[in-house]
């Protein structure tokens, strides 16, 4: 009992330190693991030791996965590809199909870019479409930023998923092949269904705008001068199509035995199949194919990927924080209590897993540290409970985009770049993520009974 009383009181440190007193997240989080080290009674020289072992073993494949990806996602915006691929789908789709058009478009684009960057880029485009249409902004808003969140909640490379499934020593490519088939229905729900339900018990909000007040810094492009569509699109989805094929090989072909797996060509896939080798070598194509074949030197090149690192940095050292905290539960013993209470109750390991993940976004608003957080507490559930690691993953995704509201930045930049008020706000992007969290865990639920 000693063990939740102290992790509810970290968590309730952890709120306080990030709403009430502005610390800085990573902060908040290293403070609050040596605090709650100290009240699980650890020992105090280990508990340095401990922190450290969180972050090292998070950041190991991590700092190579969204930093190459975070280059990849710079390099196709800057070229202009991610305005390619939304203006040729569009064109493709036509008028009458618009909301499909949005939602294919950002879910390509939002598998190879974090939320925010996707936010940034589509919203002048879905604007001027809607504009040009005639149609309310959030009309086709709504579609985009389901399928924006719903690719940060569920596939890798995205950080959330990826970070998870890294803690879990889940295996990234089924990851990937079974949020794609997640996502799919997710996306349907939450954007399009959802547009309409969210157009009868909140009408005001979908009032026809001309204008909007903050757009950000927005780069402008002539259609002629960007990459074709072909190479735009095989850029933004090479890691994805990488993973895929080699974990589809190696499904097929090598199975489960695991000793297969290392030697001659199936070894080779192995390796092309790995994260890192995949982020690799899609950033070096995407170095050539939005880089050096769009005519721009390699200075250009360079300062483009420096300034992706530079926003990504402050992620980085948030997920490692919530990796720091997550070693703290496991070896302070909360893990181990855990496994105890859920020994005898009759629940779901995956509806428990986004239930906790669930409460700590409520408390936290950071998906990602919810992620973790949830994470470290899930483990010693799966090892109890012999549960699919890849599909917890994707119940910890679900359960970590639920009520999004004032204490989570994605609240505040749909309100901004959307114009809506506070209460406005809350009706549609909280109740949004929360019909997103809750259609994907059913989703999650559905594929486990039919893959398990």
């Amino acid at each position: 009992m000693l063990q939740f009383i102290v992790l509810a009181l970290g968590i309730a440190i952890l709120l306080f330190l990030i709403i009430r007193v502005k610390l800085n997240t990573f902060v908040a989080l290293i403070t609050t693991a040596v605090l709650v080290a100290l009240g699980l009674g650890m020992n105090p020289y280990n508990i340095a030791d401990t922190i450290t072992k969180g972050i090292g073993n998070s950041m190991g494949e991590l700092a190579i996965v969204f930093g190459f990806g975070a280059m990849i996602g710079r390099l196709v915006s800057e070229a202009g590809g991610s305005y390619r691929i939304s203006q040729t789908l569009i064109g493709f789709f036509g008028k009458k199909r618009l909301q499909l058009a949005i939602v294919v478009a950002s879910f390509i684009i939002g598998m190879s870019m974090f939320f925010e960057v996707g936010l940034v880029l589509l919203t002048p485009i879905v604007f001027s479409i809607a504009l040009e249409a005639g149609v309310p902004f959030l009309y086709l808003g709504l579609p985009m930023v389901a399928a924006l969140s719903t690719t940060q909640a569920f596939l890798p490379p995205q950080p959330a998923p990826t970070a998870v499934a890294t803690a879990l020593s889940a295996n990234i490519g089924q990851v990937l092949l079974y949020g794609i088939i997640v996502a799919i229905p997710t996306v349907i729900v939450a954007g399009p269904l959802f547009t309409k339900l969210a157009q009868r018990y909140a009408p005001e909000a979908f009032g026809y705008k001309k204008e909007l007040p903050a757009f950000g810094e927005i780069k402008q492009f002539n259609l002629e001068d960007t990459p074709k569509f072909g190479i735009s699109i095989l850029t933004s989805l090479f890691p994805v199509i990488f993973m895929g094929a080699a974990t589809i090989y190696q499904l097929v072909v090598t199975g489960a035995n695991a000793s297969a797996a290392k030697h001659g060509f199936n070894a080779y896939m192995s390796m092309i199949g790995s994260p890192v080798v995949a982020m690799l070598v899609s950033l070096l194509f995407a170095i050539w194919s939005m880089g050096i074949h769009q005519k721009r030197s390699m200075k250009q090149i360079g300062d483009a990927l420096t300034e992706s690192i530079k926003s990504i940095a402050m992620l980085l050292m948030i997920i490692s924080g919530g990796s720091a905290f997550k070693q703290v539960l496991l070896d302070g013993g909360v893990g181990d209590a855990i496994q105890h209470l859920v020994a005898g109750v009759n629940l779901s390991p995956l509806i428990l897993a986004w239930l906790i993940a669930v409460v700590l976004r409520i408390a936290l608003g950071s998906a990602a540290v919810a992620s973790m957080t949830a994470a470290g507490l899930v483990t010693p559930l799966m090892v109890a409970t012999h549960a699919d690691p890849a599909m917890l993953v994707l119940a910890i995704g679900a359960g970590s985009v639920a009520a999004s509201h004032v204490n989570d930045a994605g609240f505040w930049m749909f309100q901004e770049y959307f114009d809506l008020t506070v209460k406005q706000t809350l009706a549609i992007w909280t109740v949004l993520e929360t019909v997103l969290s809750v259609v994907g865990l059913i989703c999650v639920l559905i594929l486990n009974a039919i893959v398990n």
